[in-house]
């Protein structure tokens, strides 16, 4: 394993990253990007059609522009093409959801340390309506993520004389979307929180897949799982829990499977000495800041509880993906 060299300056830079952070935040929080995208103006013309402070926002354009997410130039502001593919909430591409997540998740960050001394999660009590603009800044942060991710992935799985797929924890059932998009022999259920329902029969219509991809309320710790799939898709569903209410989880998802189902597990993969790859090892800390035992899980873990749940020939697919990320299979015997 290669070790990153390291200096003062590479070290104080990493240091006060958040500098940068933060400002991106706020630039998305308070929608500065939109307006521009459809046209230059200055700090006092946008702070009139914000309500915002002309003094502060002409120091956060400003920041953003040394950022190269804006462009500045006698005094107007615009977009770059890339802020306004990225950062206008008019575009499909919008990314303002996750980063709205990531957002959410500041405050918890900044108490790492109480969550390392606890071994407990750190909770702030926030208002009903704090909780409903998290709540949909993660279902439509992972419904921007799943869009990047799903087109890449699903080509990528051989699903050939498969049936029925249970997208389990599925939230908006991006990936089950795009499962039977790619596969039109297949039809897919969505299990996931009743609270899910709304949004996912919502995304499920806007892409005219309401006569193949259904819902089913389930909380998957807890309930039975319903049954007759010869596929399975867990993304991302396993960190959030810990070792004991997983092998659970892969036990439900076993029997929810006919003989020669196939599992599709993808999560953030650490390498067996759990001290890489940098994204799962930090996702790690995320899960202990904000759930009771979840963490990041290494691949030897994932293949051994598989196989304790009955599944066989498990393996990782040769999927390329960001962060860390990877895709594990599995065969119900």
């Amino acid at each position: 394993m290669e070790f990153k060299e390291w200096t003062p300056a590479t070290l104080l830079e990493l240091s006060g990253s958040y500098w940068s952070t933060c400002t991106l935040h706020a630039g998305v929080k308070l929608n500065v990007f939109s307006p521009l995208a459809s046209g230059s103006m200055t700090a006092d013309e946008l702070a009139r059609d914000l309500d915002l402070d002309a003094r502060g926002l002409a120091m956060l354009l400003d920041a953003l522009a040394a950022l190269g997410l804006l462009v500045k130039q006698d005094q107007r502001y615009t977009t770059t093409p890339f802020s306004a593919k990225f950062l206008n909430r008019t575009s499909p591409d919008y990314l303002g959801h996750i980063i709205m997540h990531h957002h959410h998740l500041v405050a918890g960050w900044s108490r790492l340390d109480e969550s390392v001394k606890s071994g407990h999660p750190v909770r702030e009590r926030v208002s009903h309506e704090d909780v409903a603009s998290s709540r949909e800044s993660f279902l439509m942060g992972m419904f921007n993520l799943a869009m990047i991710l799903a087109p890449k992935i699903v080509p990528q799985v051989d699903l050939q004389g498969r049936r029925r797929l249970l997208d389990l924890g599925g939230g908006p059932g991006t990936y089950a979307i795009h499962f039977c998009l790619h596969n039109p022999h297949i039809d897919a259920v969505i299990c996931d929180l009743s609270t899910t329902r709304t949004f996912a029969e919502q995304t499920v219509a806007r892409f005219e897949l309401s006569d193949r991809v259904g819902f089913v309320a389930v909380d998957f710790e807890q309930d039975d799982l319903p049954e007759g799939f010869d596929v399975a898709w867990l993304s991302h569903v396993l960190h959030g829990i810990g070792p004991d209410a997983c092998a659970s989880v892969l036990r439900k998802t076993v029997s929810a499977l006919e003989p020669g189902g196939l599992i599709l597990i993808q999560e953030f993969i650490l390498n067996d000495k759990r001290d890489a790859p940098v994204f799962p090892a930090l996702f790690s800390l995320n899960m202990l800041l904000g759930t009771p035992e979840g963490q990041a899980y290494s691949q030897g873990e994932l293949f051994e509880m598989l196989e304790k749940a009955g599944a066989t020939q498990v393996r990782r697919l040769p999927i390329e993906l960001p962060n860390g990320a990877g895709v594990i299979a599995a065969l119900v015997p």
